[in-house]
């Protein structure tokens, strides 16, 4: 028997009718999908979804369209989703367009994939050998993901690629992800994306269905719906078909039963050919489209329901396998399907398959049970005979599938099992899940024989291999649950896991058996979700695995649930329990050799032991795990590495280093497509971006972190950083919008202090910039009772700093009077809960001193001298200019010092002007003006008579109605009090309120406190 190429080849003159040479309509379709293609050509990317009926004429506008794009020099890459039974293969038309653009230009992509081969091989296995499965890599999927996008890009930066990927509607779950994700960044590249999908079969409940609306929400998207033929187009295309003038009858009659669909309109033909009369057409649909196959010959139906059950495309040897026909007969009855239009040759490859699905569904539907599973049994057998008849990424996955569609449970199950091991190799999570949730279906039909004879494949992470040896020990179906478990929250779906999970630890708790690892594996992993879906933050179920490994020898689940508890005290209470369960699970891990567990809890004892104050021992620590998982090749740990070390450095006050090393860790998690991790990585270089002074480019970073994070809490760090800018530069609206949306980023069920203290401080600061003093002094004392766990302190020390900034600011006003000595008891609580590790903090400590000392009226010049003096060489330019501000202040109320406080304020007016810090300029520039000192280092200070003569333009009457004002006095008080009218005096304030600059009372209230205008002391300098 000849191979599948020959038989193609020997098949490719065959004459096909009924196909219109006649492109009919479209004009507008094909239009948008040229223009698509030019703007591609010129550099920027399109993508394009073609939706339509079965039948409506989506294959061939493509068709054309991809005519077109061949002339103008693009290359073209097919891939279509592959139905199997009622199955999609993983990644199906990724690898076979990528497998199309390797045959086209293979040096080229050799050249883009350098390096992450290992990785690619998941899609395309011509790479090599796919790389080890990281265990407890929850970013195995967005970093394939990324690579592959990244490959697209390098292709397409100096020609035109087309990308086409046809049959949605087919499309697996990993396929539908990657085209989200490919859809949603990419960015560059000379490069066209048109998907298509049958919009008639996207009911309420089809998964293809969120997709849609999701990427209808995205502008870069087009959609082009096809309607229906109208009757002059019917014309056109019978025209075309019969290649003469169709009698007019059969014009309306054609029409009129086609409805306009295109293929409908074919298939009328055929029977019209065939000898029936219109009027005699059967009612049925399915009857219609059966007409051309019934006419053909025995052996060729016979072929014809081979391929329509083999799945979209069958291989020529697998079908000659089946078939079981000689050589001459099956060309013979393949010869008859494709000359009928029924069957078309592969392009690009050795097999078949129906050239319209509606055919191929219809021809399936014909198949009588007892005929579809005994032709799944031969496709099985023939697969589990010669191997090699299909590709080898697809042999496992269409194995399975066949052996299950045979309703046969003992071949089936083991059969599924190694297909769910071949696509987690492959990251396609959601379809590992599907998978072995078919073999819990099967699980009781199979043979208890079968079932003992089962071995585990493949461990999820930590789970036991059931304290056995797994060679001997047969696979439960507890670890059937633990896989499934472990794909569904890999594959996104954590309600799917938790559901999973609790069937589980129900089966635990109803056996007989006490299997305490199990259960403790069961409670961890539930810890997670329950934190990951914030229905809390899992602490009662990470309780509950430590009661029941508690006495039990080193186990690697043990180890895991002590890191777990560990990670968690991290983040929530990084105290001395925290420390020790870490260092427990150090030493558990090293005694069962489980180092990637390890090289966990590590990083995790590095982080507490630096919070503790443990620092350089910390850091080396954490550096060590650092190398040591790069070496690994453990890149998801390497990056996390990444993440607490620069997190750790900024709370030592050591803001560029953490930036370098942010800068590092970049690198190297968009080398391997880390894409989570990036997301982590650039709020941590935010945060420390902000310190440095660095506000504008804190600002885009922290916007493009909004844009491209796929985790919430990244996007809630990048919101408190745009919330933190707002505040600083004076935009209150802003702050509270971008706090509300890190609020519903982070929500409300577990509360992590990193969070919720610097939430805290920016609630402060907004109501203290609003004069709302109460508000101030209620979010303080909540902060205060709630306390400051240890490694809190680069968080607690600028609420603190804040809110004594907020009582000083407010001295003298009657409003804020009340509760002021008890709000600044609660600030020096506060101050003696926190630590002071590093001279920043030591710095910061300085000035809540000196802001109480204002508070109560009784700061120094030189106290704040020595603020200045700490701040000085700590790259924290904000904080240095504000403490230049306040000194040039206290110089000027102490008297004399007028070219220091000019310097001074000269320094911070520079500062705040290069951060955009409004509300700083504003009071440096008050200031200044007030004691009439210029700020422009060429001019000479005015002297000091002329100061005396100006306050801000108040006349001496509207000085008299600002002390009534800071008095907390209404309009009708004033004017009693100066004997003159309320509209006078209302008059009064409107001017004073206009020459200060402030939109209110309480404003300008505070306003002349701070600047002294009440004070004879300024203006006597």
């Amino acid at each position: 028997m000849g191979d599948g190429t020959d038989g193609c080849a020997m098949l490719g003159a065959v004459e096909t009718r009924s196909v219109s040479p006649v492109f009919v309509g479209r004009a507008g379709e094909l239009t948008a999908l040229t223009e698509a293609l030019s703007r591609a050509t010129a550099g920027e990317p399109q993508a394009l979804l073609v939706g339509g009926e079965a039948g409506v004429g989506k294959t061939r506008l493509i068709e054309e369209f991809l005519d077109t794009a061949c002339d103008r020099g693009a290359v073209v890459a097919l891939g279509g989703c592959v139905e199997l039974g009622a199955d999609g293969l993983p990644f199906a038309p990724f690898a076979a367009a990528l497998r199309s653009l390797r045959r086209r230009l293979p040096d080229e992509l050799t050249a883009a994939a350098e390096g992450q081969e290992s990785e690619l091989a998941r899609l395309l296995p011509e790479l090599g050998e796919p790389g080890s499965h990281e265990s407890s890599d929850e970013d195995s999927t967005a970093r394939l993901f990324e690579l592959t996008v990244r490959l697209l890009e390098r292709l397409a930066a100096d020609r035109t690629i087309v990308l086409v990927l046809e049959d949605l509607h087919w499309a697996d779950a990993s396929t539908r992800h990657l085209l989200t994700y490919l859809l949603r960044t990419l960015r560059r590249g000379r490069i066209v994306v048109v998907a298509s999908y049958r919009a008639d079969d996207i009911h309420r409940r089809h998964p293809l269905r969120p997709l849609l609306a999701e990427l209808d929400r995205l502008r870069t998207i087009r959609r082009i719906e096809l309607a229906r033929f109208t009757r002059t187009e019917v014309h056109r295309q019978l025209t075309g078909i019969l290649a003469a003038e169709p009698d007019p009858g059969l014009v309306e009659e054609v029409f009129e039963r086609s409805d306009g669909n295109a293929f409908f309109v074919e298939e009328l033909v055929v029977s019209h050919e065939a000898g029936c009369a219109p009027g005699q057409l059967s009612d049925s649909l399915r009857d219609l489209l059966l007409v051309r196959v019934e006419t053909l010959t025995e052996d060729a139906q016979r072929v014809a329901r081979i391929v329509a059950e083999g799945g979209s495309t069958v291989e020529y040897g697998l079908l000659a396998a089946v078939a079981r026909l000689t050589e001459d007969e099956l060309i013979e009855a393949l010869r008859a399907c494709v000359g009928a239009n029924i069957l078309l040759a592969v392009p690009d490859g050795d097999g078949y398959r129906f050239r319209h699905s509606l055919v191929r569904e219809a021809v399936s539907d014909d198949l009588l049970p007892g005929e579809r599973s005994r032709l799944n049994r031969r496709y099985a057998e023939a697969l589990e005979a010669d191997p090699g008849l299909v590709r080898a990424d697809e042999r496992a996955t269409r194995l399975a599938t066949y052996w299950y569609h045979a309703h046969d449970p003992a071949k089936a199950l083991p059969a599924v099992l190694r297909a769910s091991v071949a696509t987690r190799k492959r990251h396609a999570y959601a379809e590992q899940l599907r998978l072995l949730e078919r073999a819990m279906e099967l699980w009781d039909e199979a043979p208890a024989e079968i079932r003992r004879s089962l071995r585990p494949m493949d461990y999820a992470e930590a789970y036991p291999p059931c304290g056995c040896d797994p060679e001997t020990t047969p696979l439960r179906y507890l670890d059937l649950l633990a896989e499934a478990a472990v794909a569904a929250r890999l594959s996104g779906d954590r309600e799917r896991a938790l559901k999973i999970g609790k069937t589980a630890l129900r089966l635990l708790d109803g056996s007989d058996e006490n299997d305490p690892l199990r259960a403790a594996w069961f409670w961890t992993e539930r810890a997670r979700l329950q934190s990951n879906l914030g229905r809390g933050d899992g602490w009662e179920e990470i309780s509950r695995a430590q009661e029941l490994v508690k006495g039990l020898p080193p186990s690697a689940v043990h180890a895991a649930v002590l890191v777990g508890a560990a990670g968690w005290g991290m983040l929530r209470n990084p105290g001395p329990e925290a420390l020790t369960a870490a260092e427990r699970a150090v030493e558990y891990a090293r005694h069962v050799n489980a180092e990637s567990i390890e090289l966990n809890a590590r990083l995790t004892l590095g982080t507490l032991m630096t919070a503790a104050g443990d620092v350089e021992a910390g850091l080396a620590e954490m550096h060590d795990v650092r190398e040591r998982t790069t070496a690994l090749g453990q890149f998801t740990e390497a990056a996390r590495a990444h993440i607490n070390i620069a997190s750790s450095l900024e709370a030592l006050g050591r803001s560029r280093e953490a930036v370098e090393l942010s800068d590092s860790g970049i690198r190297l998690a968009r080398t391997y497509g880390l894409v989570d991790s990036v997301s982590w990585i650039e709020a941590n270089r935010a945060e420390s971006l902000l310190s440095l002074g660095h506000w504008d480019e804190t600002q885009e970073a922290a916007e493009r972190l909004l844009r491209s994070a796929s985790s919430s809490k990244p996007r809630g760090s990048a919101s408190l950083r745009l919330a933190q800018l707002a505040v600083a530069r004076g935009e209150l609206d802003a702050a509270r919008r971008h706090l509300a949306d890190a609020r519903a980023a982070y929500g409300a069920r577990d509360p992590i202090p990193q969070y919720t203290l610097l939430m805290g401080q920016i609630e402060v600061a907004v109501a203290a910039a609003e004069g709302r003093f109460a508000d101030v002094r209620t979010r303080l004392a909540a902060v205060e009772q709630a306390g400051f766990p240890p490694g809190t302190h680069r968080y607690g020390w600028p609420l603190v700093l804040t809110a004594a900034t907020a009582e000083a600011d407010s001295r003298g006003l009657p409003a804020a009077d009340e509760g002021r000595a008890e709000a600044l008891d609660t600030i020096r609580a506060c101050v003696r809960r926190l630590a002071t590790p590093a001279p920043v903090w030591a710095a910061h400590a300085q000035q809540v001193s000196e802001e109480i000392a204002r508070a109560e009226g009784r700061e120094s010049a030189a106290r704040w001298a020595e603020t200045v003096a700490a701040f000085e060489p700590l790259e924290r330019p904000a904080q240095l200019a504000r403490a230049r501000h306040r000194l040039a202040d206290a110089l000027l109320v102490e008297g004399g010092h007028r070219e220091e406080a000019a310097a001074l304020l000269r320094e911070a007016h520079a500062t705040a002007g290069r951060l955009g810090a409004r509300p700083l300029r504003e009071d440096v520039e008050l200031l200044a003006a007030r004691a009439r000192l210029s700020l422009t280092p060429e001019k000479r200070a005015a002297a000091p008579a002329e100061a005396a003569d100006d306050t801000f333009g108040l006349t001496p009457r509207e000085q008299d109605v600002l002390r009534l004002v800071a008095a907390g006095r209404t309009n009708r008080q004033i004017a009693e009090e100066l004997f003159i009218s309320p509209k006078t005096a209302s008059v009064h304030v409107s001017n004073i309120l206009a020459k200060l600059g402030v939109a209110g009372r309480g404003e300008a209230a505070a306003l002349a406190h701070r600047l002294h205008l009440l004070d004879t002391t300024l203006r006597a300098l």
